[in-house]
């Protein structure tokens, strides 16, 4: 029997496997809740300095179970169902630790939102990735039609979401939507290689740049260069800023601690 979502740890990096590939890995209530416990679990572990998220099977994910949404009778239980999907993915993306989303096969709907939500993508030469809510006379509703315009062309984005038509891994690239790609079969383990790039870093700087990028897009540009300059003054005084620079003068990498 699968079980929906597996967690493994791989020397300092967590790998989160959507296992549910005979629904071709899609998000129902059941993920999300097994993901945020993870989230949580993987958030005060020390020995995971990155995260993947992956899909087993032939896909990384068709999108939201749309069993479970067809069971409702109401807006207000689809409403509930919607929220559980974004507080997932918001917890995923506001996660201190850097992650990487492998996607092949295809990402659509929630499961390229699940995707987006992740800090990188590495895809796999001929995946797909869209948003076809449209074609069910729906929208997004987890964060697609608002991260997928903060990552690639507002108009191209438009495009995607109105006519819920897919684009390929190829043209993500050349936007910026993927920032890798891998031959078919390789996206897990080039994931992987980029997370153990990330994982090398000082935990307390990459927390920091996180949250430089991700909360300075929303700022005057005035006021998110003093935010940068008051957190880079704060790293300055860590254990990890004096570590990197004994590092560097010793021609060695560096053996950061978090602290």
């Amino acid at each position: 029997m699968s079980t929906v979502l597996r967690v493994e740890l791989r020397d300092r990096i967590a790998v989160l496997t959507l296992d549910r590939p005979e629904r071709l890995n899609s998000v129902g209530s059941r993920t999300v809740a097994l993901l945020t416990r993870a989230l949580d679990d993987l958030r005060d572990n020390d020995d995971v300095r990155a995260l993947v998220v992956t899909g087993s099977g032939r896909a990384f994910s068709a999108g939201a179970d749309l069993g479970e949404i067809e069971s409702f009778t109401t807006p207000w239980q689809f409403r509930a169902f919607v929220e559980r999907l974004t507080d997932a993915f918001a917890l995923l993306e506001e996660f201190p630790k850097p992650s990487v989303a492998a996607v092949h096969g295809f990402a659509f709907g929630g499961g390229l939102e699940l995707a987006l939500a992740c800090d990188l993508r590495v895809a796999e030469h001929g995946t797909r990735l869209g948003l076809p809510e449209m074609k069910l006379g729906v929208l997004p509703g987890a964060g697609g039609t608002q991260r997928l315009p903060r990552l690639i062309p507002p108009g191209v984005a438009k495009q995607m979401i109105l006519t819920g038509e897919p684009i390929d891994a190829e043209r993500a690239h050349a936007l910026g939507l993927v920032n890798e790609l891998a031959e078919p079969g390789a996206g897990l383990a080039a994931a992987e290689t980029l997370a153990r790039t990330l994982a090398a870093g000082a935990p307390l700087a990459l927390a920091a740049g996180k949250r430089l990028v991700d909360h300075g897009l929303g700022m005057h540009l005035e006021a998110a260069i003093s935010y940068e300059r008051e957190t880079v003054a704060v790293l300055f005084a860590t254990e990890d800023r004096a570590e990197g620079l004994k590092a560097f003068r010793e021609r060695r990498p560096g053996a950061f601690r978090g602290e």
